[in-house]
């Protein structure tokens, strides 16, 4: 079991609370990114292609924890950018703690053993530290040699400490399925992590490798491909039976962009953490003015491919509220790999992409320096 039981009640409660009161949109976890700079530079992710005005840019404590605040969802997941590299993330996760919500910490491990003495155990923290497979394919996917290593070796003592630690894994096109389940079994067996979340990768456009981004059909037959091998053993996943029965191919599934809302250095961003098509000042205003009906496969170009778990996971967990003797068969069986697919989401009716990168940075480059210019008046003021 890759969750622990206190976090499936509690959530699950959560869960079903939101459901008496009649509210159609919840969140389930908030996506916190307190800073976009990272130590690392991977050729599949879009997140840091920003000038060094907005790297160096950073949320606050009390930024970070009136958001928790304000959203609401029982889970909080940190990612970045390297949140290690904000010199007050332990002031950050220590006030999530202390709210008694569930904090994934996301990592690449590379500063995880010197900042470790900075963190307390606790049911509440986990270490999510990034490894997309065995050591070949993780220093190939960082773009950097030594990485995986390293990252082993944090996650060791880590464990040794008495921390969780949960592995979050990012497949692309071209993978061996064979190195994959190879992989499973290390970090389940050997690496003994206590979770495994595991995701295909989002075709961000800025990303420096496109060539290797998933279509959804091939996120299908790699995924029942790698689950056939899984068969009789207990790999520790983190996600509910159904997102990867999903993932498989057995669930006819529309995205749940707002049961994982994002906040960053921008704001509150629309429409998910994958997608940055706009920024709200609040999460009530995210929630209330964000035009929902445009995104997800089938209405919005950008969105065809994905199946990630960010968007698709609140979905299947509303789905085994819904259906509970349903998630508990797909508990027991495992995700179905053979026999016919689920119906596949139509996209001859999808809007065409719109590409806002630069305006969104000129933008959020136009509120600094007005910022900036602000202070320095005040502190001219002030003298």
């Amino acid at each position: 079991m890759g969750v622990p039981l206190m976090q499936m009640a509690r959530v699950g409660a959560y869960v079903v609370k939101q459901r008496l009161k009649g509210r159609e949109r919840y969140p389930l976890v908030l996506m916190l990114e307190p800073l976009f700079r990272c130590n690392l530079a991977c050729v599949g992710c879009g997140k840091i292609d920003y000038p060094d005005e907005i790297l160096n840019k950073r949320l606050s404590v009390e930024e970070c924890l009136a958001a928790v605040d304000e959203c609401g969802a029982p889970v909080v997941s940190i990612p970045g950018g390297e949140p290690l590299l904000h010199k007050e993330i332990d002031k950050i996760v220590a006030g999530i703690v202390e709210r008694r919500k569930f904090v994934y910490l996301c990592t690449n491990a590379l500063l995880l053993e010197k900042k470790l003495k900075l963190f307390t155990p606790s049911p509440y923290l986990t270490f999510s530290v990034h490894l997309d497979g065995l050591k070949e394919e993780h220093d190939h996917s960082v773009h950097q040699e030594g990485v995986f290593e390293r990252a082993v070796s944090a996650v060791r003592k880590a464990k040794s400490r008495g921390f969780r630690v949960s592995v979050n894994a990012t497949l692309f096109d071209g993978l061996d399925p064979d190195r994959i389940a190879a992989f499973l079994d290390y970090a389940s067996f050997e690496l003994e992590v206590d979770a495994i979340t595991i995701s295909p990768g989002y075709a961000y456009e800025r990303a420096p490798d496109q060539k290797h981004f998933l279509t959804r059909q091939k996120t299908k037959q790699l995924f029942r491909d790698v689950f056939r091998r899984g068969r009789g053993k207990k790999w520790r996943f983190s996600q509910s039976s159904l997102f990867l029965d999903f993932l498989a191919g057995n669930q006819s599934y529309h995205c749940t962009p707002w049961g994982n809302p994002t906040r960053n250095v921008f704001g509150w961003q629309r429409p998910c953490y994958l997608l940055g098509e706009g920024y709200a000042r609040s999460f009530a205003e995210l929630m209330e003015t964000t035009e929902w009906e445009k995104y997800g496969t089938g209405n919005y170009e950008k969105c065809a491919n994905c199946m990630v778990h960010c968007g698709y996971e609140p979905t299947a967990a509303d789905d085994a509220v819904r259906h509970p003797l349903k998630a508990m068969a797909a508990a027991l069986r495992g995700p179905k790999t053979d026999g016919p697919m689920a119906p596949e989401i139509a996209l001859d009716r999808q809007r065409p992409a719109e590409y806002v990168f630069e305006a969104n940075v000129e933008r959020a480059l136009s509120d600094l320096h007005a910022e900036a210019e602000r202070r320095a008046k005040l502190g001219s003021e002030a003298a």
